[in-house]
């Protein structure tokens, strides 16, 4: 007699193959997740929340369905429901694309050290006096030492506290496109209610308004109506505010009227502090002699320190290798070099464009034929991984393209490669070839 879905389903055994073929996508929390019983030929995942929902709904359905199929034998379709009412959505106007907020950015997964306890502990402040403690907030440091995690986090913990108030989260290229994408189309006014009504309004990397003379106009005009309102404001860019090239001198003041907070590179017990936090999230246990050789060797920044885990934890997992100091050599190859210079985008644009035959101007262009527009992806895709650079700043070097583009490629190259054995060879080769540059 045939087995149906109900009858075969082991939830557990599922999760552990989630964790066993996908152990860069594992979450710690997933443990948290309630399924329903399977009907219709789908399973039904409910999720404490929507940030974690959008997370597995992007990043994680497919393994989970691959799973189910191999936990049940059968092929069932996976769909991730949160608590969160269907109607929520549509009740802002939808002229501002706020940005999901990520589920592992959040208080408790920060680690907190020298470098970065001003902001942290501001942030905390923030989140217990909105609107009348250190307004606006400003954080400004070098890209991938946390500031967007802190500036979701608060995002989240405010929520936690008041899920009725109004939290925009935007970066400042989301902020500059739907502004002039509201001009375009003369739904300017929409635009401004749905900044201007914000009970926190947060702006990641507010360095991209430099020479953009509009938008910092109304930045400006967005700034009064909040603060003359008691409404919080939380910006971060890469440098301090007098140093953001072309920024007009009545935002620079502007930025600097509540407290200025510089995050830093973290040391290392702090290093090591923040890889023992990512890897229980991973649900990895990893011996302290190992990741104490990690933190060690691998200092530019919290990106670089992330990817450095991710490439060992899925080398051992993946190849069934012990978890010891001489695998994490191996496997982490030149990051230990510490003379070697950051790669730049640059660099890792010409080696795709010669390994593609490529001409440089295609590859930068906007011809979307697979034979250009795959290497295209695959450069993105690796500017990601071996650069702290975020997605904005690469897309400047593809020809300004948005934040999207870039997030679209990695997630594309990330997932084809699973599957595309050419592929992955290839990803292979040109990472070792860039990271071996003299």
């Amino acid at each position: 007699m045939a087995t149906t879905p109900e009858q075969t389903l082991d939830w557990d055994r599922l999760l552990k193959t989630v964790q066993t073929d996908e152990p860069e996508l594992y979450r710690a929390w997933f443990a948290e997740l309630k399924p329903r019983m399977p009907h219709g030929g789908e399973l039904e995942v409910h999720v404490p929340d929507s940030s974690r929902a959008h997370y597995l709904q992007e990043q994680c359905r497919s393994a989970f369905v691959q799973a189910a199929m191999k936990s049940t034998g059968h092929l069932l379709t996976v769909r991730f429901v949160s608590g969160a009412s269907p109607e929520a959505a549509d009740v802002a106007p939808p002229a501002l694309t706020t940005m999901p907020l990520n589920a592992d950015y959040t208080f408790d997964q920060f680690v907190v050290g020298p470098s970065n306890r001003l902001g942290h502990a501001a942030c905390g402040a923030v989140c217990a006096q909105l609107g009348t403690l250190y307004n606006p907030l400003f954080i400004h440091g070098a890209s991938g030492l946390g500031k967007t995690h802190l500036l979701q986090g608060t995002c989240a913990e405010v929520l936690r506290r008041a899920p009725h108030l109004q939290v925009v989260y935007v970066t400042c290229e989301t902020f500059v496109n739907d502004f002039v994408r509201a001009i375009a189309s003369g739904e300017l006014q929409p635009f401004r209610e749905r900044t201007r009504q914000a009970d926190l309004l947060v702006i990641d990397d507010v360095q991209f308004l430099a020479n953009r003379e509009s938008s910092q106009e109304e930045l400006f005009h967005t700034f009064n109506v909040l603060y003359q309102s008691r409404k919080q404001i939380i910006l971060s860019a890469d440098s301090a505010p007098a140093e953001i090239p072309t920024l007009e001198d009545r935002l620079v003041s502007r930025f600097n009227w509540g407290l200025v907070a510089q995050i830093d590179t973290p040391n290392r017990e702090t290093r090591q502090a923040i890889l023992h936090k990512k890897a229980r999230l991973r649900g990895v246990e990893i011996p302290d002699e190992v990741l104490d050789y990690i933190a060690e060797h691998v200092e530019a920044n919290i990106r670089l320190l992330e990817g450095a885990l991710t490439r060992l934890i899925t080398e051992t997992q993946l190849a069934g290798k012990p978890l010891n100091v001489e695998t994490a050599r191996a496997a982490l190859g030149t990051y230990g070099n510490r003379e070697q210079r950051p790669l730049r985008v640059a660099e890792i644009i010409e080696c795709v464009s010669k390994h593609f035959g490529i001409r440089l101007p295609d590859l930068l262009g906007r011809k979307r034929t697979r034979s250009i527009s795959q290497p295209r992806q695959i450069a993105m895709y690796l500017a990601r991984k071996l650069t702290p650079l975020s997605l904005e700043e690469i897309g400047m070097h593809f020809g300004g393209r948005d934040h999207s583009t870039v997030l679209h490629a990695e997630r594309t190259i990330d997932t084809d490669r699973k599957t595309d054995p050419e592929l992955a060879g290839t990803l292979t080769q040109l990472t070792t070839r860039l990271m071996s540059r003299s």
